[in-house]
């Protein structure tokens, strides 16, 4: 594995990655401000940024809890310690909670209520609705209701992770002996119960508190308030783990039955006893607590989206076809369309069903291909077509292989069942390297032809997921360049098997050879001074090394931009140290996920490369990554516009100033990524109709 360059001393030449991640999740919640976003999208990003909240606890802030415990001294690179993270994130949460319940209270509620769809509390419900709420309540809610008490006989019960609970504090009519107890809010629920005239929208927790005589019949109930607790949910594998499957498993089980609770939310009514108690018995103090002046838990925002009102949301999009690939009608076709040039795929725009999916239908299909092997970082479900194909192509006696990562966070059990699954068809099934996250997006396709063995190749930037595929951006090169499938045979071979290879023709490959690439084209572009160019685009810059290194190229007179989706941990702009550097990010309908690497001012013969690698000292140190050159004239010129696009829009971009703050692009000529580029995608397809260009 590589050494990485050790970074200059001052830390203040970096930006906290914390709350860098923070600024990324606020740009989310800006989209929910956006009175051009459709209603019921804003809906969606409010769900979103709640979710994303969700995860940065259950990962991020349990690890600096985890840190501050265990008297782990140690300074983040930005040069704060875990003390002063914490302090410096709870700070920016309230701030950001509090920006999302006025939204979501002052705007949003208004704005949908003006469109039939009305939030209300239980108290202002006129007879007739909360009659048929109690309805909904005795037949779907209080049969799976399981009040539980607190008292020497029962101790505080387990509170699981991100359930949404009712503490409640009930008096005996004849003692007046107060006592406490827990409700859960069922999860398969939806959070919010819908009126008979499906215009009224009612918190789940609102009308189960309404019933709570129900819970506790003879017992006076005093107060009820809702709370939800967060717990840690990052769990390492033990080192000494033989078999990873049953490591993983076990994994899964300690995040739903275990992990120290990193957050309490409750909202702005609960009583001082009762928030004591809470803290008390969760271990946790009052700066574990977020306040929230609304309803908790606005990821179930999701369920308003599923309503049935396309007038409320983006027009849909549908992917178009790939025109070459179109043209190819049988699998021999295909596979010559693919020896003839390289092409370039680009999802959501380009059809992923119609591209990657069918070329591995294909595959499975067609009787000279001998082999198959892939990685699958984030599956899917049972309905992937990517899956079945594989399937298909075991079945018909074809060398399968199938490498899973189980430990993708979040999307393990969805994994594990997967690569259950394709066990049990004969797939040969690996789980990857010890110690490392398999995270490439490859796939290798071995073909008997006239004239000898021929390789396939697929190398993405995204997941093989046909879900995620609709909804994030993301770039995918085909290729049956002899050099690249002989890296990819390489690779597999590396991930599979005992291989210590640590050298490939065309691939920069992470631990191997990633860094020191990434590292010399910047350097390359620094030598050149003032001639120099650098244009990256990715989801997250943390690297002190690579940041410093992109310093030492501002400094040396190298234009440089960088399209950083998420956190961004570099400063811009400083003068006599990042002058020459400008930062902006893209946040709109689809996720930003590609990375693009372009080194070299002049478009023609600038370097190319796309892949599945961050400059995060985890994707460059610690996973399997890998980047691929992109030479074919027609492609670099795609790649490009991309990147053009990216840098000319002032419609969704934002800018990192110097002080490590972001704001909005003014708007002059209305440019929008994700406009621009489907719009793009469409002249692609009409011109293949009429001509035989490059898909």
């Amino acid at each position: 594995m590589e050494e990485p360059a050790r970074p200059t001393a001052n830390p203040q030449r970096l930006l906290n990655r914390e709350l860098s991640w923070l600024d990324f999740n606020a740009r989310v919640l800006a989209l929910a401000e956006r009175t051009d976003v459709p209603l019921l999208e804003r809906a969606k990003f409010l769900a979103i940024f709640s979710t994303n909240l969700d995860e940065f606890f259950q990962v991020r802030v349990s690890g600096l809890q985890e840190q501050l415990a265990s008297g782990v001294r140690s300074r983040s690179p930005d040069g704060l310690d875990a003390a002063e993270q914490l302090r410096a994130v709870r700070a920016r949460v309230d701030e950001l909670v509090s920006h999302q319940c006025r939204v979501f209270t002052k705007e949003l509620i208004p704005a949908l209520e003006e469109e039939g769809i009305r939030f209300s509390n239980w108290s202002d419900l006129d007879l007739p609705e909360r009659d048929f709420l109690v309805q909904v309540f005795e037949e779907r809610v209080f049969p799976v209701l399981t009040p539980l008490a607190v008292d020497p006989a029962h101790p505080f019960p387990y509170i699981s992770n991100l359930s949404l609970n009712l503490a409640v504090i009930v008096r005996h009519p004849g003692t007046g002996e107060e006592r406490f107890a827990r409700v859960k809010v069922p999860p398969l629920l939806d959070r919010f119960i819908v009126t008979a005239d499906g215009e009224r929208f009612v918190p789940l927790e609102q009308v189960i508190a309404a019933h709570l005589d129900r819970l506790f019949p003879g017992m006076e109930v005093v107060e009820h308030h809702p709370f939800r607790v967060t717990r840690d949910a990052d769990f390492d594998l033990e080192d000494e783990a033989e078999d990873l499957l049953e490591a993983i498993e076990h994994v899964l089980h300690r995040r739903r039955r275990a992990g120290h609770v990193v957050r309490l939310e409750v909202d702005t009514h609960m009583t001082p006893g009762v928030l004591a108690l809470l803290c008390r018995e969760l271990d946790l103090s009052p700066q574990d607590v977020t306040t929230v002046d609304g309803p908790l838990d606005l990821s179930g925002l999701w369920a308003l989206y599923a309503l049935d009102r396309p007038d409320l949301k983006d027009e849909p999009w549908t992917p178009v076809p790939v025109p070459a690939f179109q043209r190819a009608e049988d699998p021999a076709a295909l596979f010559r369309v693919i020896a003839e040039r390289d092409h370039l795929v680009h999802h959501p725009y380009d059809s992923f069903a119609g591209s990657v999916e069918r070329f591995l239908d294909q595959a499975a299909r067609d009787p000279r291909v001998l082999a198959i092997k892939q990685t699958l970082y984030r599956t899917g479900g049972a309905e992937s077509g990517i899956i079945r194909s594989l399937i298909r192509a075991a079945e018909a006696g074809k060398q399968v292989v199938a490498l899973v990562e189980l430990q993708a966070r979040f999307d393990e059990a969805a994994n594990v069942e997967r690569a259950r699954e394709l066990e049990r068809a004969g797939v040969h099934v690996a789980y990857g390297l010890v110690g490392l996250k398999t995270h490439t997006k490859i796939l290798l396709v071995v073909r008997q032809e006239a004239d000898g063995i021929r390789r396939y190749c697929h190398i993405g930037t995204g997941n093989y997921n046909p879900v995620t595929a609709n909804l994030y951006e993301d770039l995918g090169l085909f290729t049956a360049d002899p050099d690249l499938g002989a890296d990819l045979t390489d690779l597999f071979n590396y991930l599979t098997g005992y291989s210590s290879q640590d050298r490939y023709r065309r691939l920069l490959v992470a631990p191997v050879g990633l860094r020191n690439g990434i590292r010399a084209l910047i350097e390359r572009e620094a030598a050149r001074g003032p001639a120099g160019r650098i244009i990256m685009k990715m989801n997250s810059l943390v690297d002190p090394a690579m940041i410093d290194a992109l310093y030492a190229a501002s400094r040396a007179g190298t234009r440089i931009d960088l399209v950083v989706r998420g956190i961004c941990c570099l400063r811009p702009g400083v003068p006599g140290l990042s002058d020459r550097i400008r930062v902006r990010s893209i946040v709109g309908r689809f996720l930003e996920h590609s990375r693009i690497y372009r080194f070299g001012a002049d478009p023609a013969t600038a370097d190319y490369l796309i892949g599945s690698a961050d400059l995060m000292p985890r994707n460059l140190d610690r996973r399997v990554e890998a980047i691929t050159p992109v030479t074919d004239p027609a492609l670099r010129a795609r790649l490009d516009e991309i990147l053009r696009v990216n840098l000319a829009d002032d419609t969704l971009a934002w800018e990192l100033a110097a002080d490590g703050t972001w704001h909005r692009v003014p708007c002059e000529r209305g440019i929008e990524t994700h406009r621009a580029l489907a719009a793009a995608a469409c002249a692609r397809v009409d011109a293949g109709r009429s001509s035989d260009g490059r898909a």
